[in-house]
């Protein structure tokens, strides 16, 4: 590979959210938890030992070559007032879904903003009335239910089905005779989400619900919805007047043997357009330099838009972030492709190593994101408890399924380093499975 992604990045000390962040992680003294009294599995001296942080959703990866070649420039040059953003911008975002994606965008169809939650929240205000109702499919991302709820909307939840993966074959689910099933010669996961259809078309028919919030490759479950599936959430959508947002972050995260679809491509012509919030920051690692873009097709749609991020005041970007955008769509196809590779090896690693010493944890299948999401429920621990123990004991941090509106799983951050990675997993076995 081109890349080195096994390259150690010290981020500690960085002030960054992932590493900095303070924890309700307890200190342990003379090789023993300060709570419970209980013996260490670690020894003495395990309050020095680092943590190992597999929770939120950045990667512990340099940024791609060409990006930060363009900020350097731009440092360089040695004064930072306000940016504007250049014709250059919007054909770096046109061409590159051209490409990938096969999804042609018009220029006027594009707004920037800041960040893709501030997108989702301006695009809720614009498209609703207080009181309305929002759907979305649970488990999903956290800041879902807070972008509804400060827009003074009702949230509904339609929750997806966990089935096993013969199942998904029974349901003739194409997507599963991709060749990533094939690939898997040591380890299978062993479940995954499908869309419970009568709940969901029953919700989209009631009368208050005016929204549905996607989220596509969906976070926490892991699924790349396919043409097939989004072509029946769009076509239940549209008999009922529901307007769709599609949170697309994670779009360029595709594990082998899948594709993305945008939901752009999919919405018939003669129905009304759907609202995509997007951004480079997940799959490029650039969250923090905060931009992303709301790509719509109808003009009334985007005036109304347009109002709402004016509202909201997350018009204006910073002199880094278009640089940075700019760079990742017209140079860093390759660093991407290559960064799956490796996400995708990692999942591997991760799935054999549960298969063998986890065995009580049941993975879901990973189709996009480098979230995997790991059913807990053998082991008799609430998610919250098991997002303790592992803080506590292992010094390992994971997300409880609780913030996602789920009980009895947890996410698992794999985009970091794989001999980090494998020395988390290593220590939540000796927790989890002490005599094993």
């Amino acid at each position: 590979m081109k890349y080195d992604f096994d390259k150690p990045i010290e981020r500690q000390g960085t002030h960054c959210v992932k590493w900095d962040e303070p924890t309700p992680l307890l200190p342990k003294k003379e090789g023993k938890c300060v709570q419970c009294n209980a013996p260490s599995p670690f020894g003495e001296g395990w309050d020095e030992a680092p943590l190992i942080p597999l929770w939120v959703a950045d990667m512990d990866f340099e940024a791609a070559p060409a990006i930060r070649e363009a900020l350097k420039k731009r440092v360089d040059h040695g004064v930072f007032g306000y940016a504007i953003v250049q014709d250059s911008y919007y054909d770096a975002v046109i061409n590159w879904y051209e490409r990938r994606h096969q999804w042609h965008i018009e220029r006027e169809w594009i707004q920037y903003t800041t960040g893709v939650v501030p997108a989702i929240s301006a695009v809720i205000k614009a498209l609703t009335m207080p009181g309305e109702r929002v759907l979305i499919l649970t488990p999903v991302y956290n800041c879902f239910f807070s972008s509804i709820r400060n827009n003074g909307c009702e949230v509904v939840e339609s929750p997806l089905k966990a089935v096993g993966l013969d199942e998904r074959l029974e349901m003739k689910d194409e997507s599963l005779n991709a060749e990533a099933d094939k690939q898997s010669s040591f380890a299978q996961p062993s479940s995954s989400y499908v869309v419970n259809w009568e709940d969901f078309e029953a919700k989209c028919a009631d009368e208050k619900t005016t929204v549905f919030l996607l989220c596509n490759p969906h976070n926490p479950a892991g699924r790349v919805w396919t043409r097939e599936e989004l072509q029946r959430m769009n076509g239940i959508c549209q008999r009922n007047h529901v307007r769709i947002i599609s949170d697309e972050i994670h779009c360029e995260l595709i594990m082998p043997g899948h594709e993305f679809v945008p939901m752009g491509v999919v919405s018939p012509e003669d129905g009304v357009a759907p609202v995509i919030c997007c951004s480079p920051s997940k799959s490029f690692n650039t969250a923090g330099l905060q931009m992303a873009n709301i790509i719509c097709a109808d003009a009334e749609t985007r005036r109304r838009i347009n109002r709402a991020i004016n509202i909201n005041e997350i018009c204006d970007v910073n002199p880094f972030a278009p640089l940075a955008v700019e760079a990742a769509y017209n140079e860093g196809a390759e660093w991407i492709d290559e960064l799956n590779q490796y996400l995708w090896a990692n999942y591997q690693a991760l799935l054999s190593f549960f298969t063998e010493h986890l065995p009580q944890l049941k993975v879901f299948k990973l189709e996009g994101t480098y979230l995997v999401w790991v059913d807990i429920t053998e082991t008799g621990l609430s998610a919250d408890e098991m997002e303790e123990k592992l803080l506590r004991e292992a010094r390992v941090w994971v997300n409880s399924g609780t913030m996602y509106g789920t009980e009895g799983y947890i996410r698992i951050n794999i985009a970091t380093q794989r001999a980090r990675l494998m020395e988390g997993l290593q220590r939540m076995a000796k927790v989890l499975n002490p005599t094993k």
